[in-house]
């Protein structure tokens, strides 16, 4: 299987993740904040900092990264949205929610992607 293949193959899946978790939060959650949003950064964050420090090196290691890190990771997390999302909060003058979501969103990120390789770590 070609590399992009491994990366398309990720996306599959990672992709309609993404939009499933938006959707789920808006219905459940009613909230102007972008929870989807958040939690498919921060998941991908942590899972990414796991792969960093679990995935081996080699052939097997570079598919997995390729399948794993690149397609999956790639598609389930979003700066795109993201920061269309900062934006929209801010262009809506709601200026103390956009900070907390930039707060939010990148501490996390950072705080859970070192959590992820902590992890991995411990785990192997």
């Amino acid at each position: 299987m070609t590399d992009w293949l491994l990366v398309i193959a990720g996306a599959l899946v990672g992709a309609p993740l993404r939009y499933l978790l938006g959707v789920d939060a808006k219905f459940r959650l009613h909230s102007v904040f972008p929870w989807g949003t958040f939690a498919a950064n921060a998941g991908g964050a942590l899972f990414l900092g796991f792969l960093a420090e679990a995935v081996t090196d080699g052939d097997l290691g570079a598919r997995l990264n390729l399948l794993l890190a690149t397609g999956f990771c790639g598609a389930l997390s979003t700066w795109s949205t993201f920061s269309y999302e900062l934006l929209t909060l801010t262009s809506a003058r709601r200026l103390t929610l956009a900070a907390g979501y930039l707060l939010l969103t990148v501490g996390a990120g950072v705080g859970l992607s070192f959590a992820g390789a902590a992890v991995a770590n411990a785990a192997f």
